[in-house]
């Protein structure tokens, strides 16, 4: 901090200085030095006068441009932060809220997991396009269990090098379908640039490398680089920083996948004025206390509150920081209470399944194996290794058997097939029929609706506790290859499995209720929304509201004859 400062005190110093040359005092130089050191002395002021003139045409030229500024707050949900407003001071909060628009309720993709949600985002399109199914799925094609992180024990039995690498790589660079293209490739074919701090999920166009410490190293087989594509500026925790500072990206801090390094990262753009046209921020921490704590937790939040306040002292006022940027401030999913007895609680899919041969996470999948488990919390994937064997149906019945289990469905040629614990029909639906939904798709539909509490009158569909049921439902089931059911427990419980963590007596997510898929988002300095408020229509959204930003080529050009001066 006092580098920083000390730093631009000497740049106010440098810009001044020329203006004090009086004509007495040049005339005395002149008459006391040498010509060459009065050549030379004119010569250092004339460079930083130029230098100075440049900060300045940065600075006005940044300033009549708005940058977009996502802020994506892990677990930020509507009914804690409302607790949290009326029951403790949140100064940057009520700032934003204050100059912004509040819309409460926008949905989260199912499975409500960050790295379905980020690829959502960035691509604008739901799993079926993006490829990225959940944090744990079955790819048939290698026969194996992909998870991006649930668990230390989950990683070490599937293989940790394997499971880092595809967490660090493949993720962004095999599995995130290459047809689609993000808000930061679409970006850089217009010439303009975006940043990226912290997401797991930030394909781009241009390549950096990932350096992986030592200490990860010394555990896992990998070399010391990676080369990854993605935005132009970008940071992902001590593998790859923009600022020179090493606090927050110690080993204690998880390697810098905290808010506090977040934080200093995009403070960092700040100071030096360094502004794209897209910045993506991602502050992952609340998502601990909740699952610990409960829903209601606001800790987190209070905390969050101190970072945006830092974040917005890094400009010159708040003002200032409202007034020349679009700020989007936005959860990535909710999370439902989890009931304190584990008995109760815990979902174990290992004794529902009962007596069909699971696959084990250390001997991945053997031939003697009948199904796979992909347990992402609040829902699970459900994978038949042979139909023939294992119907999908067989699945189905052992799950209706256990009243906590919410939703089941699965796929039957053109038609998703749903059925509950709790419910003794069952319903089907298809794309492209006679009814309409709130977000404009059409849809045949059969059977007991109510499953998914829909609400129809005049061949309209409205939804209930199940936000966009049907698109959400129907992009799982053909996100990739496999014969497979989705499932999802009612708020109060959770799925159990082999090690997978759970959080009895705190909240989860991952579910497909309301209480997973709804978020907050506050947008400022523009009246436009998106299409529908979800989350895969931001994409098209975000880059309408970057049209208005162009780099200033004739600053650039400037810059360059001034250099030729020099």
């Amino acid at each position: 901090m006092a580098d920083c400062s000390s730093s631009f005190l000497s740049f106010k110093i440098l810009r001044h200085l020329p203006s004090l040359l009086s004509p007495k005092i040049a005339v005395f130089i002149k008459s006391t030095l040498q010509p060459f050191l009065l050549h030379n002395l004119l010569l250092f002021l004339h460079t930083n006068k130029i230098y100075a003139q440049k900060r300045m045409i940065n600075v006005t030229s940044n300033s009549a441009k708005k940058s977009v500024i996502m802020v994506m707050l892990d677990t930020w949900m509507d009914k804690p932060f409302q607790h949290a407003l009326k029951e403790e001071t949140l100064p940057a909060f009520t700032y934003f809220m204050e100059h912004g628009n509040y819309y409460p309720n926008v949905v989260s993709p199912f499975p409500t997991m960050s790295v379905n949600v980020e690829s959502t985002l960035l691509t604008g399109h739901y799993s079926d396009q993006h490829g990225v199914p959940a944090l744990v799925w079955y790819n048939q094609k290698e026969n194996r269990v992909i998870n991006y992180g649930t668990h230390i024990m989950d990683l070490m039995k599937l293989g940790l090098s394997k499971s880092t690498y595809d967490a660090l790589y493949r993720l962004n660079n095999e599995h995130l379908n290459t047809k689609v293209k993000t808000i930061h490739e679409n970006l850089h074919e217009q010439g303009k640039e975006s940043a990226s701090i912290n997401p797991l999920v930030h394909r781009g166009s241009v390549p950096h490398h990932l350096t992986i410490p030592g200490f990860i190293r010394f555990f896992v087989s990998m070399d010391k680089q990676i080369e990854t594509y993605t935005s132009l500026t970008f940071a992902y925790g001590r593998l790859s920083k923009i600022s020179p500072l090493q606090k927050y990206s110690h080993v204690w801090n998880k390697y810098g996948f905290n808010n506090n390094f977040s934080v200093q990262e995009f403070t960092h753009l700040v100071k030096n004025k360094e502004f794209p046209a897209f910045s993506f921020l991602y502050l992952p921490d609340h998502d601990k206390n909740v699952h610990k704590h409960g829903p209601m937790d606001i800790k987190g939040i209070k905390d969050m509150d101190r970072q945006l306040q830092t974040i917005l002292d890094s400009f010159p006022t708040w003002e200032d920081a409202l007034k020349n940027n679009i700020w989007i401030l936005i959860g990535d999913n909710g999370q439902s209470d989890v009931k304190n007895n584990r008995q109760e609680a815990l979902v174990d899919l290992r004794k529902l399944l009962q007596p069909l041969k699971i696959t084990k996470l250390r001997k991945g999948v053997q031939k003697e194996d009948q199904i796979v488990i992909a347990n992402n919390l609040r829902s699970s994937l459900i994978y038949s290794l042979n139909t023939n064997d294992v119907p999908l149906g067989d699945i189905v019945e052992k799950l209706k058997e256990d009243a906590r289990v919410e939703i089941i469905a699965w796929k039957m040629n053109e038609w998703i097939h749903v059925a509950s614990g709790d419910h003794n029909g069952s319903f089907q639906f298809k794309e492209n029929g006679e009814m309409t939904d709130e977000y404009s798709q059409t849809w045949m539909i059969d059977g007991d609706h109510s499953i998914l509490d829909l609400h129809i009158k005049d061949n309209t569909i409205t939804f209930g506790e199940f936000p966009d049921a049907l698109k959400r439902l129907h992009s799982t089931l053909h996100s990739h290859e496999g014969c497979f059911v989705v499932t999802s427990v009612k708020p109060g419980y959770e799925f159990t499995g082999e090690i997978t963590p759970t959080h009895a007596g705190g909240a989860s997510h991952g579910g497909f209720h309301k209480n997973d898929s709804l978020i907050p988002m506050l947008v400022t300095n523009t009246a436009s929304t998106p299409d529908f408020f979800r989350i895969v229509d931001l994409k098209k959204w975000i880059l309408n509201l970057t049209d208005g930003y162009h780099p200033n080529s004739k600053s650039k050009e400037r810059s360059k004859e001034e250099e030729k001066d020099i």
